[in-house]
């Protein structure tokens, strides 16, 4: 069994493993995983030592294939102290993910910085989510959950890590490592049970914001799940790490019923 989600085949290009394998499909891979390498592209597209990424949104175009796949970077809008960059991921000759992330410069505010967020309880000593076994797939097999008391439908805080590198044999940031497990915030507080003759709530877009770089192993999400009431639900999560808030996510859901119903 391989200790990675990704292996290199080439400069741009990967070949996912098993433990990539989505919720919704077993066929696909799941977008958090996804999220992590396209991170990783986009912190070595042109790096520089005084700038850092502060926001990544990525579009999920369709399903997207396990197998091997080309990942390209680019420049869009170069700068002195503002750039814009973009990564997609190319499978089965089509777009299945694309994602944009402003990468800016970086400079002394310890003057002026404060924070609204309140500050997840650490996962130390916390139970195991169990709630997360209820959904397949080999990508959510392969954390470890550690929920915070008064997890429930729509609303909970879960601490979440993984033991397998990004990239096969090759060093990933903190950045990296957790962004790589963001999208995982839509399945930890359902509103609804996956699968059987329920819904379906596959989110179509992952938009991360980051005012910190974080730092660790641990993610913990505090998470809000909102499901309107003409289909469409969202999301929302302050990120943690174990040094306090370093960001948010929303996620915008297709929520659809299953069984033939819909």
């Amino acid at each position: 069994m391989a200790e990675s989600y990704y292996r290199a085949l080439g400069e741009d290009t990967f070949e996912a493993t098993l433990h990539t394998q989505g919720a919704w499909n077993e066929h696909e891979q799941h977008m958090a995983p996804v999220a992590g390498l396209l991170a990783y592209a986009l912190e070595n597209c042109s790096p520089r030592a005084e700038m850092r990424l502060a926001r990544i949104s990525y579009d999920i175009l369709g399903v997207i294939p396990r197998g091997s796949f080309d990942v390209r970077t680019k420049i869009l809008r170069p700068g002195r102290t503002i750039e814009l960059l973009e990564a997609e991921l190319i499978a089965e000759g089509r777009t299945a993910v694309q994602a944009t992330a402003w990468r800016l410069a970086v400079g002394s505010t310890q003057e002026v910085a404060a924070l609204e967020d309140a500050r997840m309880p650490g996962p130390d000593g916390l139970d195991t989510a169990s709630g997360m076994t209820q959904w397949p797939g080999d990508f959510i097999g392969s954390l470890d959950f550690r929920a915070v008391e008064g997890l429930r439908p729509g609303r909970g805080r879960v601490w979440i890590r993984t033991p397998y590198e990004m990239v096969e044999g090759t060093p990933a940031s903190d950045l990296v490592r957790l962004v790589g497990l963001v999208d995982t915030a839509n399945g930890i507080a359902a509103r609804v049970p996956p699968g059987g003759d329920s819904y379906m709530f596959p989110n179509v877009d992952l938009q991360i914001h980051l005012h910190r770089s974080p730092r660790g192993e641990w993610l913990g999400l505090d998470t809000r799940v909102t499901f309107g009431t003409d289909g469409i639900g969202l999301t929302s999560s302050v990120l943690h790490d174990v040094e306090g808030p370093f960001g948010r996510s929303e996620q915008i859901l297709t929520v659809r019923r299953l069984g033939g119903r819909a």
